[in-house]
């Protein structure tokens, strides 16, 4: 596998196990290796432009976790905007839908570190909604 497709394949990977924690389909017991794969340095600016970190996205997961019934995160568009050797800069659109039938639309531009043992880990992320 590329450095490209470690990095491409983080962003599918989380996305698919955060949509499953949304909508229930995990045990409750999942939310510390979804956690794991976030840097304890993490930092988020959500869509509304609320900052996060760490123990905030926890707090969010937490709060969120099987309360989005139907949940589906379709991602389009990803990239790899830089890559080096510490790390990688990617961009990507995510659609979410639920059964609330209001679905929402955002571009994410995420910051990756690669761990000496190979471990990719998100380091920082930026949402923000798209123009209807």
């Amino acid at each position: 596998m590329n450095d490209k497709a470690l990095y491409l394949n983080e962003v599918i990977e989380t996305l698919t196990a955060i949509e499953q924690w949304f909508s229930g389909g995990m045990a409750d017991n999942a939310l510390e290796s979804l956690l794991a794969r976030f840097s304890e340095t993490f930092s988020m600016v959500t869509p509304t432009g609320r900052q996060l970190d760490k123990a905030g996205l926890g707090e969010l997961f937490s709060s969120a976790g099987g309360h989005r019934p139907g949940c589906v995160i379709t991602l389009g568009e990803l990239e790899v905007i830089a890559l080096h050797e510490a790390g990688a800069v990617v961009r990507y659109r995510e659609w979410q839908a639920d059964d609330t039938g209001t679905p929402t639309d955002r571009l994410a531009t995420a910051v990756f570190e690669k761990q000496p043992g190979g471990q990719v880990l998100w380091r920082h992320l930026h949402e923000t909604f798209t123009q209807a």
